[in-house]
């Protein structure tokens, strides 16, 4: 039988979890007074055993506040928007990330024309998180770079010379610099559901469907799914953190007790509008493939909180994104994240 599509797989597993029944009420739980610092790693090389191509890797840096460590009128203007529940607590965000992608032959200096586009994004983000500890609002708006200025062609030829893997000889085919503007939003409902048979072995779990979408000169697109947990003494955050676009996870977590762990898997189905890594510069004539209009992400790992310090390893399988991509992509992420 042929597996379902991504968006059939999204649909088929958004129906399942209408069918859950909700956890009852819990009594409001204290604030949080810790804030989390997070170091994000992804890379090709941690899922596809040796290629090195596509979405070649992506690093960020981030911090979390503390609840309610915002501005007065950053608070003021949240509990204006409708999206964002009253009775949420707010957290401010700030990282500062970098995205490298190239064509699958780096070794070549000629322009690959029905491979994507040498590409690099650095850029600043500031975000704002509403935690009802049953839903979870992310607004994040970021400015930065693609093109040489993002320093991804230093970058990457560094590390491979560290690492003695070949050259990228193709940076000078890469988008030209320009300036870009974006912002995401994402909506999480985190439902807990242990059925009796797996409390009695000591396990809980729970499901996340979410919603979201991005708008800017960097991607478009509208998108949902969800994740599923399994583990002992679940952590209350919403998922191993991820770069975007991905499916959504949590820089912040309030573990439950000194020692848990969790396995997860999710999907999310993408609409897409525009990618600039694929479709090219905004303002200038540049390198482009023609993209698929639909993409999905399944991914799969673990994450183990240890007191205040969390480690999370995501495997993740990514739908073909451009018309003569010869297969999906396969990548992997590593996530540490400290509460402070």
């Amino acid at each position: 039988m042929k597996p379902p599509g991504p968006l059939s797989a999204i649909l088929l597993l958004l129906l399942a979890l209408s069918t859950v029944s909700p956890a009852r009420a819990q009594p409001p739980e204290p604030a949080d007074e810790r804030g989390a610092f997070t170091i994000l790693f992804e890379n090709d090389i941690l899922g596809a055993l040796g290629d090195d191509s596509h979405y070649t890797q992506g690093l960020r840096f981030s911090y979390l506040a503390r609840e309610e460590q915002v501005w007065k009128s950053v608070r003021a203007a949240a509990r204006a928007l409708p999206f964002f529940p009253d009775d949420s607590a707010l957290r401010a965000s700030w990282s500062l990330g970098q995205n490298l992608y190239t064509p699958e032959d780096i070794k070549t200096t000629e322009l690959i024309e029905d491979d994507r586009p040498y590409a690099a994004w650095l850029y600043f983000a500031a975000g704002l998180i509403a935690d009802t500890r049953r839903s979870l609002d992310i607004v994040e708006f970021s400015v930065g770079m693609v093109g040489p200025a993002a320093l991804g062609e230093p970058l990457q030829k560094w590390v491979h010379s560290v690492i003695d893997s070949p050259e990228p000889r193709g940076w000078h085919n890469q988008l030209s610099n320009e300036p870009t503007l974006q912002i995401f939003y994402e909506r999480n409902w985190r439902r807990p559901w242990t059925p009796a048979w797996l409390g009695a072995v000591g396990l809980t779990s729970d499901v996340t469907p979410h919603l979201g979408g991005a708008l800017g000169n960097v991607f478009i697109h509208a998108g949902g799914g969800g994740t599923i947990r399994l583990g002992t003494d679940l952590p209350a955050d919403y998922g191993a953190p991820r770069m975007r676009p991905s499916l959504p996870g949590s820089e912040f977590f309030v573990p439950s007790k000194r020692i848990s762990a969790y396995l997860f898997a999710g999907l999310e189905a993408r609409a897409v509008a525009r990618n600039i890594f694929l479709d090219g510069n905004t303002f200038a004539s540049s390198h482009s493939v023609e993209k698929f209009p639909f993409v999905g992400d399944f991914q799969g790992g673990l994450a183990v909180v240890i007191l205040d310090m969390r480690l999370s390893f995501t495997y993740v399988f990514r739908t073909r994104e451009f018309m003569l991509q010869d297969d999906a992509d396969k990548f992997g992420a590593i996530a540490l994240s400290f509460r402070i």
